[in-house]
């Protein structure tokens, strides 16, 4: 029932946004879903989640192998449902250890990937990945399978586009407390991200994003500021690439 809800749900906002804007599917991470329910929301330090981790790997390989099943799921749903890209949200991934990161959340986020429609009606379907604070695992990252890597604002863009930028394309990487600023530093931060990744080639793919979510407190025309900026300069970027 709750998939079906889902897939009513997108299918409606699909017929609503048709040829407008492009509809992305998402969903947490069987990592950072497992965070959740174990701390009962959000924490300082994920003290509980990881004391679980480290105490008994077997009750959480298997709440993370549960989750990794119903994420498939529930992003093979959005695509049924018109969905033209997903996106894997890691948000607490970089809470681990190097090591215990690619065992307990790497792998399900693979396991997931392998899982996901990657066409459908004739038409490819992307897959992105994103790990917040994974800079340290780039590389991992973009083996795992899907088609893009999105990066938070501590990676620097032109060294990820060199390590990774032949594999998958990269999404990013604004820090998105820039838009509290004026008009003016706006403009210069997003021309700063941009001119990082450099002139578009055959092979390496950017999507200009923010570095994680949006706050709820951002003024709307700060937004605006945003996506004009990135219009005007990608254009002319790609005017002069040509």
């Amino acid at each position: 029932e709750e998939l079906q809800y889902v897939f009513d749900a997108v299918t409606r906002i699909r017929t609503e946004l048709q040829g407008r804007v492009p509809l992305i599917g998402f969903s947490g991470s069987p990592w950072t879903l497992a965070c959740y329910m174990v701390e009962g929301g959000g924490s300082d330090d994920f003290r509980t989640v990881k004391a679980m981790l480290y105490d008994r790997p077997d009750l959480m390989h298997h709440i993370l192998k549960t989750n990794a099943q119903a994420v498939a799921s529930y992003l093979n749903a959005q695509i049924d449902a018109g969905a033209q890209a997903v996106m894997i949200f890691d948000t607490w991934g970089g809470a681990l250890a190097d090591g215990v990161y690619q065992q307990f959340s790497l792998s399900y986020m693979r396991e997931v990937v392998s899982q996901l429609q990657h066409e459908k009606d004739g038409v490819r379907i992307p897959a992105i990945v994103f790990t917040k604070g994974g800079g340290l695992w780039l590389e991992e990252l973009a083996d795992i399978g899907a088609d893009a890597v999105g990066v938070d604002w501590t990676v620097n863009l032109a060294k990820a586009r060199a390590l990774v930028g032949h594999k998958v394309a990269l999404q990013g990487n604004l820090d998105p407390n820039v838009l509290f600023a004026g008009p003016q530093q706006i403009r210069a931060e997003v021309t700063k991200v941009l001119e990082s990744f450099g002139k578009p080639a055959a092979g390496s793919g950017h999507v200009f994003n923010l570095g994680h979510g949006i706050s709820q407190y951002t003024p709307p025309e700060a937004v605006t500021v945003l996506v004009e900026t990135v219009h005007e300069v990608s254009r002319a970027m790609r005017s002069d690439a040509a």
